[in-house]
């Protein structure tokens, strides 16, 4: 029985089978033909048994075996690897079909490859998750055929194999320098214009070309008889909060993710950033309610704590209550802090109705409201209009977009600092955001 189940006829097999049907159909006509077509029948159950010796004689043929990564970043692509072990005596041809979690809804995964005698090859492919969670591959089916391609034996391995998406662990490694230099023209972003420094003193040191002229030590420079500056550091352990809406309005959709999963992705990142500029990170996610909470904090296990966090986040996208998140600021962070809010104000009257919380908020703390652009409305913005309709809509994509600027001025006229970014941009311009207020000692 388990003989029967790993054996397959190939195509191959189905042609000859259906050449010589036809030359049967031919014998018809040409009756001498006759014999020469069964003698081509019993060639074809000679080779066919042929292949089966060949297969099946050595019980352990072929190996393979599936390495994926400890766990999946979410939205960025995470290389899988086969390896895979021909210890047959003969070249095969190798047809892969990895069954990959139903996330990914791939009907059509197939691989085909060709392997010397002995050869060991590795190769691999890349998954892009597009959500949080558990990740089930199924069976590493592998069916091998050998020169003479008239069946297949399949070969199964790795089944049941669970990997968990956390959320994109990869930028972190991508963005660390950041954490060191606001300097940021390599990742082109512009270079932060330095307006002020904080005031906590560091070390008075010899002047080099390059530093600021307005630091000068004159009573140190007179007593050493050379030019001598004040060096400065930029404050330490400041609270940075990363505050997550998870309600209805982060639900919408951009290239897979949802601006809830860029704003979890940001705020891994972004954490990172803080914890190595010695500050104290922190976060906390509200929809109906304010749950998710991590204190400020920059011990060695904060950043493997709030990955944990954020990878257990989850809602039902319900309207969010910004008065519970007014209320829960002002009861359980009671030191100044920057608070970084991710959300989406897509109306002015959306924010209308949640600004006397935001102003509220932004007395006693430092608020940032980070908000997207609707990237999908420039390619109606930019497309040349032939009809009415097409002009009526451009100007109603127009309007949104402007709409969306007057949101920024709005809340710059009551102090509330705002990034309004596109979605693939968003993880770079909050660490922008952060390193500014940092430059500036604003905080």
């Amino acid at each position: 029985m388990k003989f029967i189940k790993s054996l397959y006829l190939n195509n191959f097999f189905f042609y000859v089978l259906a050449g010589i049907v036809g030359l049967f159909v031919c014998a018809f006509i040409f009756p001498n033909i006759y014999d020469a077509v069964w003698f081509g029948v019993l060639i074809l159950i000679t080779f066919l048994g042929l292949d089966i010796l060949l297969l099946y004689l050595t019980k352990t043929g072929f190996e393979a075996d599936r390495i994926t990564p400890e766990k999946l970043s979410n939205g960025d692509l995470n290389p899988i690897n086969l390896v895979l072990k021909n210890h047959y005596t003969f070249s095969v041809s190798v047809k892969i079909i990895d069954e990959i979690p139903f996330q990914f809804q791939v009907r059509d995964f197939k691989i085909i490859k060709t392997l010397k005698a002995s050869e060991q090859k590795e190769i691999g492919y890349d998954l892009r998750p597009t959500e949080r969670g558990e990740y089930y591959f199924g069976y590493l089916n592998i069916y091998v055929s050998s020169p003479l391609r008239l069946i297949s034996r399949r070969f199964i391995f790795n089944n049941d194999q669970m990997v968990p998406t956390y959320p994109s662990y990869i930028q972190l490694r991508k963005y660390d320098l950041l954490a060191f230099s606001n300097n940021l023209f390599q990742y082109g972003i512009k270079k932060i214009r330095r307006i002020g420094h904080t005031m906590e003193f560091e070390q008075i040191k010899e002047y080099v070309q390059g530093d600021d002229l307005r630091t000068i030590n004159w009573k140190a420079t007179a007593k050493k008889n050379a030019l001598m500056v004040n060096q400065f550091q930029d404050e330490k352990s400041q609270s940075v909060y990363m505050a997550i809406d998870k309600g209805r309005v982060m639900q919408m959709p951009f290239d897979g993710l949802s601006l809830l999963d860029y704003a979890i992705n940001s705020t891994l990142v972004l954490s990172n950033v803080i914890l190595k500029k010695q500050d104290k990170a922190g976060l906390f996610s509200f929809s109906k309610k304010v749950e998710n909470r991590v204190f400020a904090e920059k011990r060695g296990s904060q950043m493997q704590k709030i990955l944990e966090t954020l990878y257990n986040i989850k809602t039902d996208f319900f309207e969010s209550d910004y008065s519970r998140l007014y209320v829960d600021i002002k009861k359980n962070i009671n030191q100044r802090s920057l608070i970084i809010l991710y959300t989406n104000f897509e109306t002015m009257d959306g924010l209308n109705r949640q600004l006397p919380y935001l102003k509220g908020i932004a007395k006693n703390h430092l608020l940032v409201v980070v908000f997207f652009q609707n990237t999908e409305l420039n390619s109606i913005i930019n497309k040349k209009t032939d009809t009415i309709q097409e002009v009526y809509d451009k100007v109603i994509a127009e309007k949104f977009m402007f709409e969306k600027r007057l949101i920024a001025n709005e809340l710059k006229k009551y102090g509330i600092h705002s990034v309004l970014t596109q979605p693939e941009n968003l993880t770079l311009d909050a660490i922008n955001k952060y390193l500014e207020i940092k430059a500036r000692g604003i905080l």
